[in-house]
């Protein structure tokens, strides 16, 4: 039987698998929105507790053990940060029953009812980011390198939408399997495009591969890299000599230098220590999808979808990201561009304001 003082929620992120690396990031920040809900008093006047669930399954495994554990009433939401191929299998299987807040950025377009993005989107996230490489360093055709399953595949088709209005051409784009270890002939189709930059749809370790591999072949020396899913973990993985010309964009860096960002990271080294996970995007949309949960709840009054999509428009509020706001069932906030300069992002410019 649930516990009745108990908010239970199904927590599912990557512990294995090409995500798996910033796993550790995900449950650190989840139990840092965990316990500062809980020290404020609770949800909706219950205690708040995460059920790790493992999001680096195959997809058909995590949406079956998320859907029994609604079915028996062990949990009463769902959130964390898992890939879009697991979330296109959980959003149907759950749908109306609980709410699910889907933390990371993704490909835009989800209007499964009950389920909120706190995530970016390409429109707020990829674009902007095109046109600034395009006026700033003159990037003007780009290969695209991803993963093959629906973010990168449905990024990249709005990459190709957007190439025009930032000046810009698609010489060629290559996907690849999850967990790809050679990629001697992507880049062999990289170098034959003669593209000024590369736009990465790469998760976890096979953009740390790929990263590598890309730096040894020499193509850096000519060619930049820009990813929308490049943050801490990765980059200290990739390694600083395999990180020159390399750009991101997030709605959070570790290194952004605003109050709210520099006020979440000294709770994060006070609750967990120097050695911590590395503070990083993907970690801290998991403390936001909690956060977002929270307060779609506390306005609704209750947890549960339908109450909650009524009163999710009027939602704003501020976090790490700095003010944010609901528009429909996705979580606005400003985005900035990124370029590691050795293990360390330098935020360059905020490329869209969530207001």
């Amino acid at each position: 039987m649930p516990d009745c003082d108990m908010l239970d929620v199904a927590f599912v992120v990557p512990l294995d698998g090409p995500a798996g690396m910033f796993g550790p990031s995900c449950e650190a920040c989840g139990v840092l929105a965990q316990e500062e809900i809980n020290a404020g008093g609770g949800l909706l006047g219950r205690q708040l507790r995460l059920r790790v669930v493992d999001g680096g399954a195959p997809p058909d495994v995590v949406a079956s053990e998320v859907a029994g554990l609604v079915a028996d009433g062990a949990v009463q939401a769902v959130t964390g940060w898992h890939i879009s191929a697991v979330r296109q299998r959980i959003a149907p299987l759950i749908a109306g029953r609980v709410p699910y807040v889907y933390s990371p950025l993704y490909e835009g377009g989800e209007t499964t009812p009950g389920v909120f993005l706190a995530g970016e989107t390409p429109g707020r996230q990829v674009l902007p980011a095109l046109r600034w490489m395009s006026t700033e360093l003159g990037v003007r055709s780009w290969c695209i390198v991803g993963d093959d399953y629906v973010w990168p595949r449905v990024s990249a088709a709005a990459a190709r939408r957007y190439a025009p209005s930032c000046g810009a051409v698609i010489a060629d784009e290559v996907f690849v399997k999850l967990g790809t270890q050679d990629f001697s002939a992507v880049l062999r189709r990289v170098a034959r495009s003669e593209a000024d930059g590369v736009l990465m749809f790469l998760v976890g370790s096979d953009a740390v591969q790929f990263n590598r591999a890309f730096a040894a072949a020499g193509l850096d020396a000519s060619c930049v890299r820009f990813s929308p899913l490049m943050e801490e973990n990765m980059l200290l993985a990739t390694g600083a000599a395999n990180a020159v010309g390399l750009y991101a964009s997030a709605g959070y860096f570790e290194s952004l230098p605003t109050a709210d960002s520099l006020d979440f990271s000294r709770r994060y080294v006070g609750r967990f220590g120097v050695h911590a996970p590395a503070l990083n995007s993907l970690g801290e949309s998991c403390y936001e999808g909690i956060m977002l949960l929270a307060r779609l709840a506390e306005r609704a009054g209750a947890l549960a979808p339908a109450p909650m999509i009524a009163s999710a428009e009027a939602l704003a509020y501020s976090g790490p990201r700095g003010d944010v706001r609901m528009h429909g069932n996705h979580l606005l906030q400003n985005i900035y561009l990124a370029r590691a300069n050795g293990l360390e992002f330098d935020v360059l410019a905020e490329l869209t304001s969530g207001g």
